[in-house]
């Protein structure tokens, strides 16, 4: 078909909307729910409704993307099941924000109204990011996506709070929960996201009930001192062995509370002296309830102080802090006061700081889940990688505490949940009651909570394929072969989708749980707005296209490595785009349909060589995806492709390819070279796509889309097509024409001019590979002759160069002045030695290196030892053209 079937250059733009429209078309993304062949499932980590494409989405998405487009090349029937999640907080906060631009709030509006504006929202503005996936080149199952909050998930939901609650696994109860005074809402543990700040340790005397002496208590929260109701000692603390006394005075309040001892406290904390604030600490709860102390709650859902809190009442928490360190200092009950660095837990929505706080909630009892979810990590039903985070996993899982399921707000999935308020019957069931089934009152009440937003998505393995219903769907493919995830929701999300897998499908959700790193700048650092080194994922695949963003991301996948990303290392990946666009075009220009049926008789060294290294690069391949080493398999295909595919057998069998070596050769040539580009365009399509389609399907050996291709290279191919004996013989040709390569380099002889090489060998094999190849290495050292000859006929004025036994001496007669290739040796290393001693004195610099920044210093030496490995490298060419003058 020829090279003008490809345009000069590669333009990614048209291609890539024209292919993806093409595959939706032809329902390439579609799986069937009953199917002969093997299953492999993935469910998508679903991104907030309110979400945009970050790279911490493209870098999980695209390895997604990798395995679904690898396993259907491999036949499989390929499940990848896309969706979004409802976000409960997040999307309120957004549509709040929107009301407000109106001069409107949420209460005005009332629950209903709210809920519809929500809808309004989701249906104009929620689905940006899944439009941002398929510019990515995401290749889900599109008609089947699934909204946390769509019909089918709500009743999944529903069913499986019902089933927990009547199997005592769902309570209300009291406890101290994390509440954020900004969102009006309860936060489960792991919604706190802690930073260090700066604050001060504040040592407090509470005198004795004589007012004489007393103990001083050591806190960060002086505010809550209201709400203490004891001090704590502990009774093996020599310190407080003899008191007598039992009460103390509050200071602040006219209030006496106890004295308490218990092993809890920790008598290498502060004083030793805890105070014990039940409605406001979770673990001062935990020991007001051992010793039945009285929860006092002294700041409400606001963060303002309560009546509790005497003359501060009506104050802001913080406000409250000042005006009680003041009134201390006054009334000299203020011992001192320390500055503290210590961890302070944060919204992760808002950032507001949170207020452990005492609260009627829902939670779930996750102990016996936990346990089953924890065995099946231990006895190997769920491999989490790397390993490293099996710990991780464990050690949280093990100290599991009950989880709050209930959230303040109005946006999610209401808590099935009426109560009775004639007869106090609490009614929990699936359908909603029209009256009480206790005592027939038609006053009953549902629960205005929703359902914390992780409660659904803990559920999406099986409520998308159709749980409770034991569909096809199910059947096929449940368990999914792979979740892939950052670790940061490892117990945000995976945890939970194991016990609630386990709990309700009897059956893990996922073999494998595979954790990928942060994707961060190119010095190691997070991207951060404020830091301003943000890389906007949908600007890169603008400015260099999707599939040379997708082969950065897979290159840079290394296991329990971090991504480090820049434009600059997207841009070289866009040059290895063009180098197999243009590596194509140089075989369009000489491929036919009739070139595909290969002579395997007929074969020379490089067409076994090219077929050997192909078949051994389509296991790298295969292997580097299968055992989740993404980067592993990206390096051996950009190798091949580049280093042996263009670098060396292109350029071998060019001769061939203008007809300079006879019919036969020509049509090998034309034959492998037909094979092994259509083998590189399926083994990097899970990387690259939208090119490979492009090229496939002008490929006169290829027919349809390149996603309904075979993998290349059964165990039975890839046995017939190994060939070592090829591989070594290649190796030491391609080493024979390097050296001498290398000496036209070091001699800084123009690649235009023809030089005249003898080789000396004793080594029959190699002779016999140099006599059989000679054409190549002319061809490739561009030499003007190369022969055979006795070592002592070698011209004095030869510079050599060994590989295996033979030696390879490079004439020079005629080709260098020697007098003139001294000087310029030896004014380019007068240059390059001033250039080092600069660089030297800078890291001799004692200033510069306490104040440059790491990766400022780490250049400044890399640049120092690239100057000293050039100075060495002139030092050796000047003492070799000295003696061969």
């Amino acid at each position: 078909m020829g090279a003008d079937s490809l345009d000069k250059g590669y333009d990614p733009v048209g291609i890539e909307k024209k292919w993806y429209q093409y595959w939706l078309d032809k329902g390439f993304f579609k799986a069937a729910d009953k199917s002969d062949k093997i299953s492999f499932s993935i469910v998508i980590p679903p991104p907030n409704v309110t979400g945009v494409l970050h790279m911490g989405h493209a870098l999980n998405n695209v390895i997604q993307d990798i395995m679904c487009r690898y396993h259907r090349l491999l036949g499989h029937n390929v499940l990848w099941m896309p969706g979004t999640d409802h976000a409960g907080i997040a999307t309120q906060n957004v549509v709040e924000r929107h009301l407000a631009e109106k001069g409107q709030t949420r209460d005005q509006l009332g629950r209903e109204a709210f809920i519809k504006e929500v809808w309004k929202w989701r249906e104009k503005s929620g689905g940006a990011i899944i439009h941002q996936l398929k510019r990515l080149g995401a290749s889900c199952d599109w008609d089947r996506e699934r909204f946390t909050m769509d019909e089918g998930l709500s009743d999944a939901v529903r069913k499986v709070f019902v089933r927990l609650y009547k199997e005592g696994l769902i309570y209300e109860g009291q406890y101290i929960i994390n509440w954020c005074p900004r969102c009006k809402t309860a936060l489960a543990d792991l919604e706190v996201e802690y930073e260090e700040k700066d604050a001060y340790l504040y040592y407090i005397r509470y005198p004795f009930a004589n007012k004489k002496q007393g103990l001083t208590v050591a806190t960060t929260r002086p505010e809550t001192l209201f709400g203490d109701v004891a001090v704590a000692v502990n009774p093996n603390d020599e310190r407080f062995k003899d008191l007598s006394e039992t009460l103390v005075m509050l200071p602040l309040t006219d209030r006496l509370i106890p004295i308490i001892r218990d092993e809890y406290v920790d008598t290498g904390f502060g004083t030793g002296v805890l105070k014990v604030t039940p409605a406001h600490d979770p673990n001062d709860f935990t020991l007001g309830e051992k010793h039945g102390l009285e929860r006092l709650k002294v700041i409400d859902d606001d963060g303002i102080m309560l009546e509790g809190a005497g003359e501060y009442q009506g104050l802001d928490r913080f406000e409250c802090r000042e005006e009680a360190v003041k009134a201390l200092k006054e009334q000299g009950l203020l011992v001192r006061q320390e500055p503290l660095k210590h961890s302070v837990g944060n919204c992760y929505r808002c950032r507001t700081v949170v207020e452990p706080s005492l609260s009627k909630q829902w939670f779930v009892k996750v102990g016996p889940l936990a346990e089953k979810a924890s065995e099946a990590v231990r006895n190997g039903r769920t491999r989490i990688i790397p390993d490293t985070w099996s710990k991780t996993y464990f050690d949280w899982m093990d100290n599991i505490r009950d989880w709050c399921i209930s959230r303040q707000i109005w946006w999610g999935h209401r808590i099935p949940v009426w109560k009775c308020p004639d007869c106090k019957a609490v009614i929990v069931e699936e359908t909603d009651p029209a009256a009480c089934p206790s005592c027939g009152s038609l006053h009953i009440l549902q629960e205005t909570d929703v359902l914390d937003t992780w409660f659904s998505s803990a559920l999406w393995p099986f409520s998308t394929m159709g749980w409770p219903e034991n569909t096809d769907l199910l059947k096929t493919f449940y368990p999914t072969q792979v979740l892939v995830t950052g670790f940061d929701i490892l117990f945000f999300w995976v945890a939970r989708m194991m016990m609630m897998g386990i709990h309700f499908m009897e059956e893990v959700p996922f073999n494998d749980v595979y954790i990928h790193a942060l994707v961060r700048d190119e010095h190691g650092k997070k991207m951060s707005k404020s830091k301003g080194n943000v890389i906007d994922p949908l600007k890169v695949i603008d400015e260099y296209g999707a599939d040379a963003f997708r082969f950065t991301l897979a290159a840079f996948a290394a296991q329990g490595r971090d991504v480090r990303m820049s434009e600059s290392r997207v841009e070289g990946y866009r040059h290895f785009v063009n180098k197999l666009w243009n590596a194509s075009r140089f075989t369009l220009m000489h491929v036919t349909q009739k070139d595909t049926k290969i002579n395997y008789t007929k074969l020379g060294l490089a067409e076994k060589w090219i077929l050997s290294r192909c078949a051994k690069t389509s296991l790298a391949v295969k292997e580097g995806i299968e055992t989740y080493r993404f980067n592993e398999a990206a390096s051996a295909v950009y190798q091949f492709v580049w280093h042996e595919f263009c670098d060396w057998y292109l350029e071998t069998v060019k001769p061939a390819l203008y007809e300079k070596e006879g019919a036969q050769k020509r049509d090998n040539a034309r034959s492998v070279l037909s094979k092994v580009l259509k083998d590189i365009l399926i083994m990097l399509h899970p990387f690259m796509p939208f090119v490979t389609e492009e090229i496939f399907h002008i490929l006169p050996s290829a027919e349809g889309s390149i996603m309904a291709a075979s993998y290349p290279y059964s165990e039975k191919e890839y046995e017939s097509f190994c060939n070592e004996g090829a591989e070594k013989d290649m190796e030491f040709l391609s080493g024979l024409i390097s050296g001498i390569r290398n000496v036209r380099s070091e001699m800084n002889i123009q690649p235009s001019t023809k030089i005249k090489v003898l080789a000396c060998t004793e080594d029959e094999k190699e002779k016999l590979i140099i006599a059989e190849n000679k054409s190549i290495i002319v061809n490739l050292a561009m030499l003007d002759s190369f022969y055979f000859c006795d070592r002592e006929k070698i011209p004095r004025s030869s510079a050599s160069s060994v590989k295996g036994n033979t030696t390879c001496f490079v004439s020079l007669e005629g080709v260098i002045d020697f007098d003139k290739e001294i000087k310029r040796i030896e004014k380019e290393l007068d240059k390059n030695t001033k250039e080092l001693l600069t660089v030297q004195k800078r890291l001799h610099n004692e200033s510069f290196l306490e104040k440059a920044p790491e990766e400022v210093r780490q250049k400044v030496k890399d640049q120092y030892a690239d100057l000293e490995e050039k100075n060495n490298k002139l030092k050796g060419n000047l003492e070799r053209i000295k003696k061969l003058r």
